[in-house]
């Protein structure tokens, strides 16, 4: 079966933003965790679009093809930038769905822009602490940089750095794009952390009003803040998929493809 696929650029506040649209029918915005890209969700685009949904990926500024910022962004830049997207494409209202930071993106969008949303998909949104959320940080800032290397050593530290913060992980496609990300992100990789941690997530949560889903898989790492998603939201819908990592995608595409059609068709 042939899918129609579309790989573009337009100018955003950041310098080039590039993102994809892949089939056609029911659009839905998708955004990505950090340090991540749109790839990340290589598995499940052309089974969505077998279901009639048109997936738009979008490279989050300073991640994948998207040029990178010159200082720290914020999530609502972020999610204007998604708008930017949108718009450009002259789309009336679209489905959004983010993972990890990509969650905090769309949360936010579907609060500064309900005009334009229709239904949100939170999947694994980092709902943490002020605590929680400076010991993430700082956890991350403590990583030795990456620094390369003439006998290329510093690849396989990058590779045991992704596994261990990936533990169960199975799909080694997913692995390796993993660690093709995280070297494309380069030293600012950080960016997308610090922006999804600067964020009063819980605040942002309790402002939508549209239609949402809380999507989540019991070996995401940060499973319990979903849990604590769904306490805060009872009105959510809430679907939770078995065992995987924050490679979900990858491990689950048909299961986790079905779960996002189901609710947004």
């Amino acid at each position: 079966m042939q899918h129609y696929v579309k790989k573009s650029y337009i100018d955003s506040r950041f310098g080039q933003l590039h993102f994809q649209v892949y089939g056609a029918g029911k659009p839905l915005i998708l955004c990505h965790q950090s340090p991540s890209s749109l790839e990340m969700f290589n598995s499940a685009y052309p089974i969505l679009s077998s279901l009639g949904v048109q997936s738009i990926g979008i490279d989050t500024p300073g991640y994948g093809q998207s040029d990178s910022p010159d200082h720290q962004p914020k999530i609502l830049d972020y999610a204007k930038c998604v708008i930017d997207v949108i718009e450009s494409l002259n789309l009336e209202k679209v489905s959004l769905l983010g993972h990890h930071t990509g969650a905090c993106i769309v949360a936010e969008l579907a609060v500064i822009r309900p005009d334009l949303v229709e239904k949100v998909i939170l999947n694994g949104p980092p709902l943490l602490s002020l605590d929680e959320r400076n010991e993430m940080i700082e956890m991350i800032k403590k990583a030795p940089p990456i620094v390369p290397k003439k006998d290329g050593s510093h690849l396989v530290d990058l590779w045991k750095k992704r596994m261990n913060f990936t533990p169960g992980w199975t799909d080694l496609d997913a692995m390796q794009r993993g660690i093709v990300q995280m070297l494309r992100a380069g030293p600012n990789d950080i960016f997308g952390f610090n922006a999804a941690f600067g964020q009063d997530l819980e605040s942002i949560i309790l402002k939508i009003d549209k239609p949402t889903m809380i999507l989540t898989n019991t070996g995401d790492d940060i499973y319990f803040a979903a849990l604590r998603t769904k306490e805060l939201r009872t009105d959510f819908e809430f679907l939770e998929l078995q065992n995987g990592t924050h490679d979900i995608v990858d491990e689950q595409p048909n299961e986790w493809s079905e779960a996002v059609f189901n609710f947004i068709k």
